[in-house]
């Protein structure tokens, strides 16, 4: 069932949400994890209703994008993103190679990843950091060794089968994920995360929609209060609260 929470906004605004590590968890049905707690927390002080849907992270991006979303989050800035929404920043973040411990792979770098068409290369479906990232999502599906998957965890697994051998993906989203989930959460250990500079850094945080099927004193509403978030540091605090480890440095950064 989705959550509901009441205000004195003109609808609910539709937020569809995908399991994406500890940013947005789901467990028996209740949406939980740093965005939403967040969104919680703010609709407390505002009045604004929101109704959370979970779906696949694909499905969260294609309701975005046809208007039946008002809001995307959690969400890596990019142009073709920035067409369809008004962004707030929130992080920062970035995505990285990341593989198995236990193999040595022959590549370090994009370029090298290139080189060696043997390896297969994970994505999440529906995520995306930008136009070099996508570029190279294009490239690796015409040669035919693009592993897509429908979730962090199934990311995880990929990996772990050796159906692909090194990912791209923003590590907290896997490891996350990995350790919000009984009996998986040692996998974490196994992941190896190498930072490359062809896959910089870049803002994350949360889309408001530029559809006409959001008012304009709604679309405002919602953008006062993620603006909100975003000055206040609370996304950056949240992250280092749910990854006391404080292995954040290579994946994410407060803005």
């Amino acid at each position: 069932m989705p959550f509901l929470a009441r205000g004195e906004c003109s609808r609910a605004l539709r937020v569809p949400v995908a399991p994406i590590g500890l940013a947005v968890t789901v467990k028996d049905g209740e949406v939980g994890g740093i965005y939403p707690e967040l969104l919680r927390a703010e609709v407390a002080k505002t009045g604004c209703t929101m109704e959370f849907q979970v779906v696949p992270r694909s499905r969260q991006e294609m309701l975005f994008e046809t208007g039946q979303a008002d809001l995307l989050l959690p969400a890596r800035r990019s142009a073709r993103r920035d067409a369809l929404g008004v962004f707030v920043p929130m992080i920062r973040s970035r995505a990285v190679l990341l593989s198995l411990r236990s193999r040595q792979l022959p590549a370090h770098s994009v370029a090298e990843l290139l080189e060696h068409r043997e390896l297969r290369v994970a994505v999440v479906r529906g995520y995306d950091y930008d136009g070099r990232y996508q570029a190279l999502v294009k490239q690796f599906a015409a040669e035919g060794r693009l592993v897509e998957s429908a979730d962090p965890l199934s990311l995880a697994r990929a990996l772990d089968a050796g159906i692909a051998d090194v990912a791209i993906v923003t590590p907290t989203a896997v490891t996350g994920a990995l350790r919000a989930t009984p009996k998986l959460g040692a996998w974490a250990d196994r992941l190896h995360a190498e930072p490359v500079d062809e896959l910089p850094w870049g803002e994350s945080g949360a889309y408001v929609s530029r559809s006409a099927s959001l008012s304009e004193a709604d679309r405002k509403q919602a953008l006062e209060m993620l603006e909100r978030i975003g000055r206040s540091g609370a996304a950056w605090r949240a992250f280092q609260h749910y990854h006391p480890d404080g292995n954040l440095s290579d994946s994410v950064r407060p803005r």
